[in-house]
């Protein structure tokens, strides 16, 4: 039996958006989604949720919860095999735990108590930055959460630290039957007003083919796995979060990879940081272990 897909509610409209992703991502991989709601969510983040009953017991509000979500789900995708879970734990405690009996974790952008200008959660930031499986934080619009622009962006980095992402975005686009674009980005050096004109090939023409080289090398695997995903790679001049971001406004989910090392989680580079603050559409962040 394949793992689950576990999403993490707290009853916003956030997590609840994560319950549609999650529940047209099972509907395409036949897998079943856990709904989880962590009983300590209020004291950790804060309570901003009314369901119209002041005095209900805290097992009522959750019951309340996952219901909602539940049927969120099955109005959504009807059939969809669907079981829900109150946590008596702490919520990036809760879900880190079940990350490791997960295909993957989905949770919301924000949280119910997220502070003004705090853009990604606490909870999203310490899940993603600890869990053992793929982490899916959803954001952007809805022709973003829909999957409606057919295409998967992937950010690929050092060649030998992003071979699980790289597999996991071609996963995606073959089960969407989308596109996939790859980027890797590189840098020049300063050019200066006054640089020397030269007859030989320019500095940035050499990082330029590097980079490609480098993309070729890191999907050659992935590509001859599967052959039948239509992909493209560009190699682009700037900075790499800067570069995802923007491109990001044409995709359905963008793939990053992190490395985990044992005992000190994910490491999350600025790219990582920036893409799950302003990326214009849901973010996979992919370990890999070693």
């Amino acid at each position: 039996m394949e793992h689950p897909l576990v999403v993490g509610v707290d009853g916003s409209e956030q997590s609840l958006r994560a319950v549609d992703w999650a529940a047209d991502e099972a509907t395409r991989r036949g897998l079943p989604i856990r709904i989880v709601y962590a009983s300590l969510w209020e004291h950790y983040e804060g309570a901003a949720y009314d369901y119209g009953a002041p005095h209900a017991s805290d097992r009522a509000l959750a019951d309340a919860l996952l219901s909602e979500a539940s049927a969120r789900a099955q109005s959504r995708r009807p059939g969809i095999s669907t079981t829900c879970a109150v946590l008596p734990q702490e919520p990036t405690e809760a879900l880190l735990r079940e990350s490791e009996l997960a295909s993957a974790v989905v949770v919301g952008s924000r949280g119910r108590g997220a502070i003004a200008g705090v853009l990604l959660g606490s909870v999203g930031l310490g899940v993603t930055s600890w869990a053992v499986c793929p982490v899916v934080v959803v954001r952007g619009d809805e022709v973003a959460v829909d999957g409606r622009h057919e295409r998967i962006l992937l950010g690929v980095g050092h060649p030998d630290r992003n071979s699980s992402a790289v597999e996991f975005a071609f996963q995606e686009a073959m089960t969407r039957g989308s596109a996939l674009d790859a980027v890797r980005t590189w840098r020049g050096p300063a050019r200066g007003r006054f640089a020397p004109l030269s007859s030989g090939p320019r500095t940035g023409d050499l990082d330029e083919e590097k980079a490609m080289a480098e993309l070729d090398d890191a999907l050659r695997v992935a590509r001859d796995r599967h052959p039948e995903v239509r992909t493209r790679t560009v190699a682009v001049e700037g900075h790499t979060h800067r570069v995802l971001v923007e491109r990001s406004a044409a995709a359905d989910l963008l793939v990053i990879g992190a490395r985990r090392n044992k005992g000190f989680g994910v490491q999350l580079s600025r790219t990582g940081h920036a893409v799950l603050q302003h990326a214009a559409c849901p973010v996979a962040v992919v370990p890999q272990h070693g």
